[in-house]
């Protein structure tokens, strides 16, 4: 039994005296890389953390703290980093280095925990680059900027529809301030000089998902509106409209009607072809959405149905009272639209009317007899 206690006792000194030098050499390595001074230029350290914890994290930060300090990589190496709420830290971590942003995961992993901004990782948008130094790049993950704004500009849709939705997309945006710049002309743009003077930038806020700075003015949300639409609407497309005997306002407002007729995008360039072929004969378009377009009020743009008293509102855009195509889109037509009208089908029908099995196609006619037996049976 003495010979178990004097081998416990001699194991017990050993450890003690390999902890005292542990201590020391600790100690020792504080004074040498000037722990206290740099834990005071790394920062004051998580008061969860327990001593050893902290012991070492100063220690191992104190001897990386130029690491810390330096450049990640080049100021070119950008990456946009989108937390979500409730995103674990290491979430964020493998993300930032598989953007090449955590030259040494370890070390910033360390100095989160020191610092105790794990925890603090907020969840939003942030534009990083490799001119940040970790501890820069720390400091941001603490602070998330506003995120970016996600809008879509749905087909069909006039710019009043437009604009009630940027106001209540983005805090502070008056609608009316968004429709006095949409009542604007079309200045800067390639396309400045096709459009009649007078005009408004209907037909040209082109359909898609824009991502906008949540500080965005009206005026620079039509710009990029505009710009997708002169990249879409390429030269050959405008070229293809002339061979119709269109401008390029009058394609547009053609894919306008052809937008809001149309509820399936494959009937499109045959509801285009029944349209010119009317205007090739001087025949009146009589299209319900140039009715609806002057009779709409906020809450109700699209009046339907629509009456026969309707047909006589006087108005230059109906089409059922003037010949020809009415001054001006109606609405903003898709990619899809415009195509239509600039490579239609060739048809000789001259009517359509919505088919009666609610498929939300058409039943296209010749003549208007053919156009009136296509007419729904009576309840």
């Amino acid at each position: 039994m003495r010979k178990l206690a004097d081998a416990a006792y001699r194991l017990a000194l050993l450890f003690l005296i390999v902890l005292i030098l542990a201590s020391a050499a600790t100690l020792a390595a504080m004074v040498l890389l000037d722990v206290p001074g740099a834990a005071a230029r790394i920062g004051e350290p998580d008061p969860q953390l327990n001593p050893v914890e902290r012991i070492f994290l100063s220690t191992y930060l104190a001897l990386h703290e130029t690491q810390l300090n330096e450049p990640i990589s080049s100021p070119e190496l950008e990456l946009q980093l989108d937390v979500e709420e409730g995103q674990p830290a290491q979430a964020v971590l493998d993300a930032l280095e598989q953007g090449g942003l955590l030259p040494n995961p370890l070390l910033f992993r360390l100095y989160l925990r020191y610092l105790g901004y794990e925890r603090g990782i907020e969840a939003g948008s942030f534009n990083l680059n490799g001119g940040m130094s970790m501890a820069e790049l720390a400091l941001d993950l603490q602070n998330a900027g506003p995120g970016e704004i996600s809008f879509t500009v749905i087909p069909g849709w006039r710019m009043e529809e437009i604009a009630a939705a940027l106001a209540s997309s983005f805090s502070g945006m008056q609608n009316a301030d968004i429709l006095s710049v949409f009542s604007m002309r079309a200045v800067g743009t390639s396309f400045e000089e096709d459009i009649p003077a007078g005009s408004s930038l209907e037909g040209y806020l082109f359909p898609s998902t824009y991502t906008f700075p949540p500080d965005a003015t009206p005026a620079e949300i039509a710009f990029q509106m505009l710009d997708r639409f002169d990249e879409q609407v390429t030269q050959e497309l405008r070229e293809a409209f002339s061979t119709h005997g269109l401008t390029l306002h009058e394609g547009v407002t053609l894919a306008s009607i052809v937008e809001r007729e149309a509820i399936l995008e494959d009937e499109m360039p045959l509801i285009a072809s029944v349209y010119l072929n009317r205007l090739a004969i001087d025949m009146r378009l009589e299209a319900d959405p140039t009715v609806q377009y002057p009779l709409g009020i906020e809450g109700r743009w699209w009046k339907s149905p629509l009456f026969y008293e309707d047909l006589a509102f006087d108005s230059p855009y109906n089409t059922y009272l003037y010949p020809d195509l009415p001054p001006g889109p109606i609405a903003n037509p898709s990619l899809a639209a415009l195509e239509a009208v600039a490579y239609p089908e060739t048809s000789t029908y001259y009517y359509f009317r919505a088919a009666c099995d609610g498929s939300g196609r058409h039943l296209f006619a010749e003549t208007y007899d053919e156009h009136l037996q296509n007419a729904c049976p009576p309840d």
